[in-house]
């Protein structure tokens, strides 16, 4: 159901079930899949392309051109997967030419209100994002990574799956997967031994990510450490841990 005061433009392509609130306005190149709902007062642009049975909630901006100065009208693109929950006053803009021109975010995410995800991010699925956490053009956010409130990340900063980043962080080196970071300027504290319990990973498992970076916290050559580790028998979610940390192009803060 489209609201009588809604504006759709003639070049959208909206599936019939999709639901339009009052006032929201639906641009040119839009394509929305079934079961979704706009609210009212939204803003949607295009090119845009959004999934099936997402509520986006009323004033959010999305697919809106980007925050960039070298952005000059080129027909770059927001993708917006399935099952999302986009809360109050989001703001999702599309990619930059020179970015690859395109923002995705995957399915299952809550994105909570007054949140920003700028040019050519790639979010995976299942993440939370409290509110006013803050994304710079470029980031990437793995699956289940959880940001507390207001915090903000820096440009090409990568975040690891099942990630979590305390309230307020300003974040501006990458935080490896199944690590707990936090501060201002954030450091990694240690592993997110409650999220992973959540999700179901054993005590070994935990135990060991707590080692590998327990050791390479402490170690006086940390790339001489990490080349050691991979030589040794790791779980796959601790390789993926050294892996990340050895391949890193922004540095990753420890706290001593």
């Amino acid at each position: 159901m489209i609201h009588p005061s809604a504006i759709v433009h003639p070049g959208a392509n909206l599936d019939s079930s999709v639901e339009v609130g009052a006032f929201a306005v639906i641009g040119e190149g839009v394509n929305i899949d079934a079961g979704t709902k706009v609210g009212t007062h939204c803003n949607v642009s295009g090119p845009c392309d959004i999934g099936r049975d997402n509520v986006i909630f009323q004033f959010a901006s999305i697919g809106e051109a980007p925050q960039d100065l070298s952005y000059d009208g080129e027909p770059t693109r927001l993708v917006l997967g399935d099952r999302n929950t986009i809360r109050e006053f989001v703001t999702l803009n599309r990619g930059t030419e020179k970015g690859g021109g395109e923002t995705r975010i995957g399915n299952d995410n809550l994105i909570m209100a007054y949140c920003h995800v700028a040019h050519d991010c790639v979010v995976g699925n299942k993440t939370v994002f409290s509110n006013a956490a803050s994304l710079a053009g470029h980031v990437v956010v793995g699956d289940h990574a959880i940001l507390g409130g207001f915090t903000g990340v820096h440009q090409f900063v990568h975040i690891g799956e099942f990630a979590f980043t305390g309230f307020h962080s300003a974040v501006s080196q990458d935080v490896p997967p199944f690590c707990l970071a936090s501060g201002n300027l954030a450091s990694v504290r240690g592993i997110n031994r409650i999220g992973l319990k959540r999700h179901g990973f054993d005590d070994a498992d935990i135990k060991g990510l707590q080692k590998i970076l327990f050791g390479f916290r402490n170690a006086k050559i940390r790339q001489e450490y990490l080349l050691n580790l991979a030589e040794t028998s790791l779980s796959p979610s601790q390789r993926r841990l050294v892996d990340f940390i050895k391949h890193s192009t922004r540095g990753v803060s420890l706290k001593d």
